[in-house]
C-alpha cells in the first residue's frame, strides 16, 4: 500500500513538474522608451552612399589604412581586458549549466566495508556458584547502495533560475562585445592622434628649417648694419621656441605608442610604430540610421536589457520560495556480512520516500526577498532607459561634432592660406627693407598656429568619426549574444 502511495506521489510530481506553471511575472520584452524617429543632429548631415561605410564587421577597414588594420586585428587576440571578459563569458555559460543541472535528480553510489567487535556478558551456574562469562564476537559488514533524490520543479523555480542565468550569459556576451569595441575604438583614436603628431613633427621640422634660414638672414643683415640686435634676438627666440615645441611632441608620441602597445597586449619595450609623414587614412561617411536601431546595435544597451530580463526572472525565483517544496528520495542495494554472497537476494534492501516542506513563519524573510527582487527589477529598468538615453546622446554629440568640424576645417584651410600669404608678404618686405622682423615673426607665428590648428581639427574629425561608429555599435547586433563568442585566444 505504502509503495503504491509513493509511486503515485512520484507520478504526480513528474506530471506537475512538466506541466506546472512557473510563478512570478513573465518577461514582456524590453521596457518602452521614446527614442525618437530621427536623430536631431542628422539633419543636414551628409549621408553615406551605399558603397560607403555601413558599420558592420571590420569597420576600421573603411579608413583605408593598412597599418591600422593590422593593429586592430590583434586586439581581439591579445588584448588582456578582452581576454578577461571572454573568460567571464565562459564562466557565465558554465553557471548556466549549473542552473540546468537542478532539473535532474541526483544519484550517488555508496560502497562500504567495516569490521567490528562486540562484547557480551552471560551468567552461568546456580546459587552461590554463579560465574560471569565474557564473550567477544567479530563481525564484518558490507554494503552497496544506490541513493537518489529529486526535487520536482513544480512552481518553476528552476525554470526561472535558468531563465535568469541565460539572460546573464547573454548580458556578459554583450559586455564582451562592448569591451572589444571599446578597445578597438580607443586604439583607432590613439593611432589617428599619433599620426597627426607625426604630421605636426614634419610641420615643425619644416618650420625650424625656415626659422633657421630667417635667423641666418637676420644675422647677415645685422652684420651689414641693416637691422638691429633686437631683430636677431627675435629670430633666435622664434627658432628656439619652435625647436622646443618639436621636442615636446616626442613626449606625446611616445605615450601614445605605449598606449597602443598595451591595447594589443604587448609590453611597450617590444613595440614601436615608425613615423609617417602625413595622415593618409580617409575619413568615411557613416550612415546614422534611426534611433531605434541602437536598441539592436549597441552591446551596452543589449546588456542592460538582458539585465532587466534577469531581474524579472529573479522575481519569479523569490516568489517560488514561498511555495511548498516536494522532495522525492529513494535508495536500493545490498547489505550483508559476507562479501562473497553480498548480492544474494536475502541481502537486498530498499526504501522510497517523499517529503513536503512549506514555510510557515520566517519573520518576513521570503516576502522581503520578493520585494528586494522587485526593487532590483525596477532599478534595472531605470538603468536600461538611462543607457539608451546615453547612447542617443553619444550619437547626437558626434553627429554634431562631425558636422561642425567639417565647416571648421574648411574655414581653417582658408585661414592657413591667408596666413601663408601674409607670411610670404612680410618676409619679402623684410628682405626689401620695408618692414621690421617683428612683422615677419608675427606672421610666421600666425601661420604656424593656423597650420597646427588645421591638423588639430583633422585629428578631432577622425576622433569624432570613430566615436560615432562606436556609438552606433560598430556593426554589432543582438543576434551575436547567443552565438559562441569564444573567438579570443585562450
Amino acid at each position: 500500500m505504502k509503495r503504491n502511495l509513493t509511486l503515485t506521489l512520484m507520478t504526480f510530481a513528474m506530471v506537475a513538474s512538466l506541466s506546472g506553471c512557473a510563478v512570478g511575472p513573465d518577461y514582456k520584452g524590453a521596457p518602452q522608451i521614446d527614442a525618437g524617429t530621427a536623430f536631431k543632429e542628422a539633419q543636414g548631415f551628409k549621408q553615406a552612399n551605399p558603397q560607403d561605410l555601413a558599420p558592420r564587421g571590420k569597420w576600421w577597414e573603411a579608413y583605408n589604412d593598412s597599418t591600422l588594420n593590422g593593429l586592430i586585428d590583434q586586439v581581439q587576440v591579445t588584448n588582456q581586458t578582452v581576454k578577461q571578459f571572454e573568460a567571464q563569458y565562459r564562466q557565465a555559460r558554465a553557471a548556466g549549466e549549473v542552473a540546468r543541472a537542478a532539473y535532474w535528480p541526483t544519484l550517488g553510489l555508496d560502497l562500504s566495508a567495516s569490521r567490528s567487535q562486540s562484547n557480551t556478558s552471560t551468567v552461568s551456574g546456580t546459587g552461590g556458584s554463579q560465574a560471569t562469562v565474557q564473550r567477544s564476537a567479530v563481525k564484518n559488514n558490507y554494503g552497496a547502495i544506490l541513493n537518489a533524490s529529486w526535487e520536482p520543479d513544480i512552481w518553476g523555480k528552476v525554470r526561472r533560475q535558468v531563465e535568469a542565468q541565460d539572460a546573464n550569459t547573454q548580458a556578459v556576451a554583450a559586455n564582451l562585445a562592448a569591451a572589444l569595441l571599446s578597445a578597438q575604438a580607443t586604439l583607432a583614436q590613439d593611432y589617428f592622434q599619433l599620426r597627426v603628431i607625426d604630421a605636426q613633427k614634419v610641420l615643425l621640422t619644416q618650420t625650424v628649417d625656415a626659422y633657421q634660414k630667417s635667423l641666418t638672414l637676420t644675422q647677415n643683415q645685422y652684420k651689414a648694419g641693416i637691422v638691429t640686435r633686437a631683430d636677431v634676438a627675435q629670430a633666435q627666440t622664434q627658432l628656439l621656441t619652435a625647436q622646443a615645441s618639436l621636442t615636446d611632441l616626442g613626449v606625446s608620441r611616445a605615450q601614445l605608442e605605449h598606449a597602443i602597445a598595451i591595447l594589443i597586449g604587448k609590453a611597450p619595450a617590444n613595440f614601436s610604430l615608425p613615423e609617417q609623414s602625413a595622415l593618409t587614412a580617409t575619413l568615411p561617411d557613416v550612415p546614422a540610421g534611426v534611433p531605434s536601431d541602437l536598441l539592436q546595435r549597441r552591446p551596452d544597451i543589449a546588456s542592460a536589457e538582458r539585465a532587466v530580463a534577469q531581474a524579472n526572472a529573479n522575481v519569479g525565483v523569490a516568489t517560488a520560495a514561498m511555495y511548498p517544496a516536494l522532495t522525492l528520495s529513494g535508495s536500493g542495494g545490498y547489505q550483508g556480512n559476507e562479501w562473497g554472497n553480498l548480492f544474494d537476494l536475502p541481502n537486498r534492501i530498499w526504501s522510497l520516500g517523499a517529503g513536503l516542506t512549506q514555510p510557515l513563519f520566517e519573520g518576513g524573510l521570503l516576502k522581503a526577498g520578493q520585494q528586494e527582487a522587485e526593487a532590483q527589477y525596477d532599478a534595472t529598468v531605470a538603468e536600461y532607459r538611462q543607457t539608451v538615453l546615453g547612447g542617443l546622446q553619444e550619437v547626437e554629440d558626434n553627429l554634431a561634432a562631425l558636422r561642425i568640424l567639417q565647416d571648421e576645417a574648411q574655414t581653417q584651410d582658408l585661414a592657413v592660406k591667408a596666413a601663408q600669404d601674409s607670411a610670404n608678404l612680410a618676409l619679402n618686405q623684410y628682405k626689401a627693407g620695408t618692414a621690421t622682423y617683428v612683422n615677419v615673426a608675427t606672421t610666421q607665428a600666425s601661420l604656424l598656429s593656423a597650420e597646427r590648428s588645421a591638423l588639430d581639427v583633422q585629428q578631432r574629425r577622425f576622433t569624432a568619426n570613430v566615436l560615432l561608429i562606436k556609438a552606433l555599435g560598430g556593426g554589432w547586433t543582438t543576434a551575436q549574444m547567443t552565438q559562441n563568442q569564444t573567438a579570443s585566444a585562450k
